[in-house]
């Protein structure tokens, strides 16, 4: 039986585990918490998952919430402008439905699941100094740890990271009490757009205490979303957005000022810039280890992609793992298996780079045609949930003009 070692217990990490457990292998899974230290611990992201992820977490037996998660079937995006104003609004509604499990409460419950199936975790941090010497104790060894020094092992690829510094700030709150929208009262996404100021994000989800909505503000930095750097409690967040939202979304303050914080750890502050990093990490001459996940493709959560990119990272690495049996994991095979992972995360990495800066002239003209045909309101959307299908026409000016004279005839 092959044992193989993952370090980082996320979407990628754990999701791996349990689907390498499931195919027979010899799985360690290192956590630097317990399932009860997540659980009591602070909000790690937004994480709204759309359904063929959903999909191959049902597949393993891991859709442990999704009788309880809301279930959210479109998304609503407004462009204010100028601000607090709306210039445009469209919805585009899902083919099946997304949600977002607080991952407090999932990788503490699939933790949980690990190791009542037999799985082995280790409760204890990993610094690079003890790596050599674990690594070389199993068959393969993945770092699925996003934060820390194990990511320093693997190199910026500079030819596909355009940024080298945050394009956005973030802040994020989970609460409780919530209004839907009377027009549309349907769990969806909404998000406001301001150009050249910032996002404003909403989004049901699920927490240790039930049902919630996630409210995520996405500042450009320097501008007037950017007032989070003092890291407010979360009585002082809310008091601060709805202060916002008077002035740039006043379409959501109603929908908002009855609503409370979860509980006292449900506030999250930060930015990054966004990489991607050689897959590779080289430990010595003949240890290597294998990144992935977001250790290797950090994409700015503007897009919403980034558990949606862990979940497929983790069932392709685990179709890559059992297609190669007894055959050594070694550093050509470790980059064949990024590669197939390259394949399908290139496509929601350009387009969230794109999202990221100015809009194009030709995206401008896709939302403005979106608010008038459902058509290309309902593309738009699914590209979030499919983003391959985004190559076909938003990327490029010449696609998107073809695609577009070819839904007003």
């Amino acid at each position: 039986m092959r044992r193989i070692l993952i370090i980082g217990a996320g979407q990628a990490g754990l999701q791996l585990a349990l689907s390498l457990q499931s195919e027979g292998y010899d799985v360690t899974v290192m956590s630097a918490r317990t399932p009860d230290e997540i659980r009591g611990g602070r909000i790690m992201s937004t994480q709204c998952m759309f359904w063929p992820q959903l999909q191959l977490e049902r597949d393993r037996g891991l859709n442990l919430w999704e009788e309880q998660a809301p279930k959210i079937v479109a998304q609503r995006l407004t462009v204010a402008g100028p601000p607090g104003q709306e210039a445009l609004q469209f919805v585009g509604r899902w083919d099946d439905f997304a949600q977002s499990v607080d991952q407090r409460v999932k990788m503490a419950g699939w933790l949980e699941l690990f190791e009542s199936r037999g799985g082995n975790v280790v409760y204890h941090g990993v610094m690079t100094s003890d790596l050599e010497g674990l690594a070389s104790l199993y068959d393969l060894t993945l770092i699925a740890a996003g934060k820390g020094e194990l990511v320093e092992l693997f190199d910026r690829d500079a030819s596909r990271s355009p940024y080298d510094r945050p394009q956005r700030h973030l802040s994020c709150i989970y609460l409780h009490g919530m209004s839907p929208r009377p027009d549309y009262p349907e769990p969806h996404v909404r998000i406001t757009a301001t150009p050249g100021v910032g996002e404003l994000f909403f989004m049901p989800g699920y927490t240790n205490t039930g049902p919630c909505d996630i409210l995520l503000w996405e500042a450009v930095p320097g501008g007037p979303f950017d007032v989070w750097s003092d890291r407010p409690s979360p009585s002082g967040h809310l008091a601060r957005t709805l202060e916002m939202m008077r002035q740039y979304a006043p379409w959501e303050y109603e929908l908002t000022v009855g609503a409370e914080p979860t509980d006292a750890r449900c506030t999250l502050y930060g930015g990054y810039a966004p990489v991607v990093r050689h897959p590779v990490g080289r430990l010595s001459g003949s240890v290597n280890v294998l990144g992935m996940g977001d250790v290797l493709v950090a994409n700015d959560p503007v897009t919403g992609q980034g558990s949606n990119n862990a979940a497929r990272c983790a069932a392709i690495y685990c179709d890559e793992i059992v297609r190669h049996g007894d055959r050594p994991f070694d550093a050509e095979w470790m980059q064949r298996t990024f590669d197939a992972f390259w394949d399908y995360v290139r496509h929601p990495t350009a387009y969230t780079n794109m999202m990221l800066g100015p809009l194009p002239e030709h995206v401008q003209k896709v939302l403005g045609v979106a608010a008038q045909n459902e058509a290309v309101a309902y593309r738009f959307a699914y590209g979030y949930a499919n983003p391959h299908d985004f190559e076909n026409w938003i990327m490029d000016p010449a696609k998107t003009d073809a695609y577009l004279a070819s839904v007003s005839t």
